[in-house]
């Protein structure tokens, strides 16, 4: 739910109320059109990208301020709630009192989403082959650097000199390996 509190051109508080956290919501109680002059302003944070977007392909003017300078102004509040953050908001806006910040598109944030992915399963693939590593090692079997698919031949290959019953194979995480290096390269297609 998001508290919402509409000021008229005067700056007089118009009307109050609290909504779903969805774009068509925030419009629909705001009563404003394209063609309105005033707008939404809300502070960034997890989910502002995708209000910002979604606001704007309604047509309708929206401002994403600074969070860091939207505290600074309502901590001075005595009473903190969400219904007294959004009349605080109103004020900032209507002083001027605050940093526009320019929000990022849906498409950056997907290429950022891949790029974050890929190297989370390359610290993933890391600990994998470090776990195999120091494994063996245990058994008096060192890998040794290995570049490339080297590392897959040698570990195999230490593998199956330790006995087919003991808890010390490696082969799960050689395939766990396996499909994480899959994905890594499904993600370095795309």
């Amino acid at each position: 739910m998001t508290a919402i509190c509409i000021v008229d051109r005067t700056g007089k508080i118009e009307r109050e109320g609290m909504v779903a956290s969805d774009p068509a919501a925030i419009a629909a109680l705001s009563g404003c059109t394209p063609a309105c002059s005033r707008g939404s302003a809300f502070e960034t944070g997890a989910t502002s990208t995708w209000m910002w977007t979604e606001l704007n392909k309604m047509g309708l003017p929206v401002i994403c301020i600074d969070a860091r300078h939207a505290k600074a102004a309502l901590k001075m509040q005595i009473n903190k709630s969400d219904r007294n953050d959004a009349v605080g908001i109103a004020r900032i806006m209507q002083c001027g009192w605050y940093k526009e910040v320019r929000v990022k598109g849906l498409d950056s944030h997907a290429i950022k989403a891949v790029l974050v992915s890929r190297a989370l399963l390359v610290k993933i693939k890391r600990d994998l082959e470090n776990q195999i590593r120091g494994l063996l090692k245990n058994l008096g079997l060192v890998i040794g650097r290995a570049k490339m698919n080297m590392f897959v031949v040698r570990a195999a290959g230490a593998d199956r000199g330790i006995g087919r019953n003991s808890p010390l194979r490696s082969k799960p995480l050689l395939k766990a390996r396996e499909a994480v290096e899959r994905q890594i390269a499904d993600l370095d297609r795309r």
